[in-house]
């Protein structure tokens, strides 16, 4: 069956509700009390899986539509880009404001120098933001062929969000390890234009 405008209006809603909810889960869980001792490091961690996974939901969507021959698929990609880009946002500021505090962030400077998973974590964000600001149809006008060359980028931030991740734990968790067997199949899939640029 192909989809229709129709569909993909229903689906929007649906993905905005998925990318929507786990914030208000995770007002109430703060109001609630329900985190663990370290309620700083748990908001954290929320943040950046659930950024990891609207990131994963983006770059599904062009295999999807290709492979599944659905190609009014790709208007779902831009809102699942910016709903990453917003929880990236969140998980920076829970960092900055819960991790550090309001009064340190003066130290943001020395702990990426300190901490070199917080460097790749920034990179990406600095990324996302660059592709947030250009994602309209204007910009896509205005930029002609870089466009793609700068939104192409979001490949980097494939590769460099699973390694914040996996690196920020410390430990050799299943679930940052799955994060990033899922950005490399992702990735894989595209091997095609990877190695039409190599060529």
């Amino acid at each position: 069956m192909r989809l229709t405008l129709r569909h993909i209006f229903w689906l929007k809603i649906l993905l905005h509700l998925a990318a929507f909810l786990p914030l208000v889960w995770l007002v109430y869980a703060v109001l609630q009390g329900d985190f663990s001792a370290d309620p700083a490091k748990d908001i954290q961690h929320f943040t950046g899986r659930t950024a990891l996974k609207l990131l994963l939901a983006s770059l599904l969507v062009t295999p999807l539509a290709r492979y599944g021959r659905q190609p009014l698929l790709i208007r779902c990609r831009r809102m699942l880009g910016l709903w990453c880009f917003a929880w990236v946002t969140l998980h920076l500021l829970s960092y900055a404001l819960l991790e550090l505090g309001i009064d340190n962030l003066g130290l943001l400077g020395s702990e990426l120098v300190s901490r070199p998973y917080l460097t790749l974590g920034i990179v990406s964000w600095f990324i996302l933001l660059a592709l947030a600001v250009t994602s309209t149809q204007r910009a896509q006008r205005k930029l002609k062929g870089r466009w793609q060359t700068l939104h192409n980028l979001i490949y980097v931030v494939a590769i460099l969000a699973p390694i914040h991740y996996l690196w920020s734990v410390k430990i050799l968790s299943p679930l940052p390890l799955m994060y990033a067997l899922g950005a490399a199949v992702l990735l894989a899939l595209r091997y095609k234009k990877f190695r039409h640029w190599w060529s």
